[in-house]
C-alpha cells in the first residue's frame, strides 16, 4: 500500500496559523475569525502543527552561576577569573551542553577582531565550538595547538575543530599537519622543523587567547584512551607516576608539577613555556572524573581562567588540594 501523501493545503494553513499565533502575537480567537473557524479548531489546530513538527518550541534557559563557589575557589587556589555554572543534575550529556554555552560566553568576551586565538581538541572543546555563534564578526587567526589526534570521532579532533571554530568566528585556520603522537623525540623534533609546522608553532608564541580542554588519567574518563590514542598500560603507567592530568598535552601531578620523560618529547604541542605565555587561558572542564585534574590544572597556572560546574566544584573545594 502506497504512503499517504500529506495534504499540502492542509500543512500550509497550519504553518500560516502558527506563524500569526507565535510570530505575529495574534490571539486565538482573531485568527478564528481571520480564517473562518471556530476558536476550538484553531486550538487544535496550533496542536497539530506542533505535532507535525511545523512548530519547534525551544526553552533557552539563562545560564545561572554560583558566585560563592567562584569565591572560594578563587580565594584557595589564586587562579584569576572562575565561572562556576549551576546545574541540577550531573548527566555527561547536558554537562557539556551547559559548559559549551557558559564557555562560548567567556570567549565572546576575550575576543577581539585581530585576536589570534589558539585551540585544544576533545569532547569539552567541541561543545564549546558548537555552542558558539556564527557571527562572522572575528576575522582574526585560529591556531591548532596540538598535533593531529586521529581520534575515532574526527569532530573532536584539533584539526576539525579550528575549521569548526574558523568558520563560525570568520577567521583564518592554521593548522599543524602532524601526528600528535611520533615514534620517536628524533622525529618529533624533524617534523616541527619543517616549514609548515614550524610555521604554525611560531604563531603559536603570538596567541593571546587559548581554548583548553583539561584532560585527566582516570581511565574510564580519559579522552586518550576512549579515542585510542593511547593504551590502558600506558596511562596506567602515568597514573603510577602520579600524572592526575594534562592540558594541550602538557601532563603534570596533583601539585601542579610538570611531568616531563622521553614520552612527552614525543609529542608535537605546543611547549609549556609556550602556553604559560598566553595571556587568557580559559580551561573548560567538569564532571567526576576531572576533579583531580582541575586540581592539578590550578596549580600548576596552565589556566587562569576557569569554567567548571557546580557539582565539580562542590568536590573540588571537599578535596585535598596538595599532592603530599
Amino acid at each position: 500500500m502506497a504512503e499517504e501523501k500529506p495534504n499540502m493545503n492542509r500543512i500550509s494553513l497550519l504553518a500560516d496559523v502558527a506563524e500569526m499565533y507565535y510570530s505575529q502575537g495574534k490571539d486565538q480567537s482573531a485568527i478564528a475569525k481571520q480564517i473562518g473557524v471556530t476558536r476550538s479548531m484553531v486550538s487544535r489546530m496550533l496542536t497539530e502543527a506542533r505535532n507535525r513538527g511545523i512548530v519547534d518550541i525551544r526553552i533557552i534557559r539563562p545560564i545561572q552561576y554560583e558566585q560563592d563557589l567562584e569565591d572560594a575557589i578563587r580565594s584557595i587556589y589564586g587562579i584569576e577569573t572562575v565561572y562556576v555554572v549551576s546545574i541540577r543534575n550531573s548527566n555527561h550529556d547536558k554537562l557539556l551542553i551547559e559548559l559549551g554555552k557558559a564557555a562560548a560566553q567567556v570567549l565572546d568576551h576575550y575576543l577581539t577582531s585581530d585576536a589570534i586565538l589558539g585551540l585544544a581538541w576533545g569532547t569539552t572543546i567541541s561543545a564549546v565550538v558548537d555552542a558558539v555563534e556564527s557571527t562572522g564578526k572575528y576575522p582574526g587567526k585560529v591556531v591548532q595547538l596540538v598535533g593531529a589526534m586521529g581520534a575515532q570521532n574526527a569532530e573532536y579532533d584539533g584539526h576539525a575543530l579550528v575549521q569548526r571554530l574558523a568558520n563560525k568566528l570568520g577567521g583564518n585556520p592554521y593548522f599543524i599537519n602532524a601526528p600528535y603522537l611520533c615514534q620517536s623525540s628524533k622525529i618529533a623534533q624533524s617534523m616541527m622543523e619543517t616549514r609548515g609546522i614550524k610555521e604554525t608553532i611560531e604563531l603559536g608564541k603570538k596567541i593571546q587567547i587559548a581554548l583548553l580542554g583539561i584532560g585527566t588519567t582516570e581511565i574510564e574518563y580519559s579522552s586518550y584512551f576512549l579515542a585510542g590514542l593511547l593504551p590502558e598500560e600506558e596511562i596506567k603507567k602515568l597514573v603510577n607516576l602520579g600524572v592526575v592530568g594534562d592540558v594541550a598535552s602538557n601532563f603534570y601531578k596533583l601539585n601542579g608539577k610538570p611531568y616531563c620523560d622521553d614520552f612527552m618529547r614525543r609529542l608535537i604541542t605546543i611547549q609549556l613555556n609556550d602556553l604559560v605565555k598566553i595571556p587568557i587561558r580559559i580551561g573548560v572542564a567538569g564532571g567526576p572524573g576531572k576533579v583531580n585534574a582541575i586540581i592539578g590544572a590550578l596549580h600548576s597556572k596552565l589556566v587562569n581562567v576557569l569554567v567548571t560546574d557546580s557539582i565539580t566544584a562542590r568536590s573540588i573545594l571537599a578535596s585535598n588540594p596538595i599532592e603530599k
